[in-house]
């Protein structure tokens, strides 16, 4: 079962438009998908409850009567969005569950850094041999000395850079409906599906 995890330390930088949309490109490719929280506070579920009816499902955690999550059976593909300042016990969990952890970042030097730190730490860990990593700039605006930093940046990482998703309004009406790029016709959000080309044939890679 592919477990992918969206994963940076620093808050605000796009891991919960990511996994939604991973999950809800799954979806839309037939898989049974989860869509959960490291958290237990789960805060995705107030997105999937958006979410509307008709549309390829999305699960989220299956919670007992103990309080103990656990994927819904029947699930094949799990997506974790995970809290800022993720570490420690948290971290442990999340690299244990991971097929691949994708890693968003913005434009900034304040996410440039501890995208770099979060990297060496998911590489020293017990469980980071297993692991695949990749990266993504989020929030991208062309043409800036910003956006030129952070291209520099992605050239010295030894992991995947896959795709630069430009600053858009498209992602913040579509969470707000509880859609993803993939529920609406292609012709609305034509250039965001080029941008997130590289981000699926990484995904649909064994």
């Amino acid at each position: 079962m592919p477990v992918i995890v969206i994963a940076n330390p620093k808050g605000g930088v796009g891991k919960s438009t990511l996994s939604s949309n991973i999950a809800g490109y799954w979806a839309h490719q037939g898989h049974a998908v989860m869509l959960g929280d490291i958290d237990p506070q789960q805060s995705t579920a107030l997105w999937l409850k958006l979410r509307p009816e008709g549309l390829p499902g999305i699960q989220p955690w299956d919670i007992d009567a103990q309080q103990i999550a656990r994927p819904p059976r029947g699930v094949t593909h799990v997506v974790l969005d995970t809290p800022a300042g993720l570490q420690g016990k948290r971290l442990d969990e999340a690299l244990k569950l991971a097929d691949r952890v994708l890693i968003p970042l913005q434009a900034s030097v304040f996410d440039i850094y501890p995208t770099q730190a979060f990297i060496e730490q998911v590489r020293a860990h017990r469980h980071g041999a297993k692991v695949k990593l990749a990266v993504v700039g989020n929030r991208i605006k062309d043409h800036t000395k910003a956006t030129e930093h952070l291209q520099e940046f992605l050239q010295t990482l030894q992991v995947p850079a896959l795709s630069l998703l430009r600053d858009t309004q498209n992602y913040a009406h579509l969470a707000a409906h509880g859609l993803t790029l993939w529920d609406v016709p292609a012709t609305k959000v034509e250039k965001d599906l080029a941008q997130w080309a590289p981000i699926t044939a990484w995904l649909d890679t064994a």
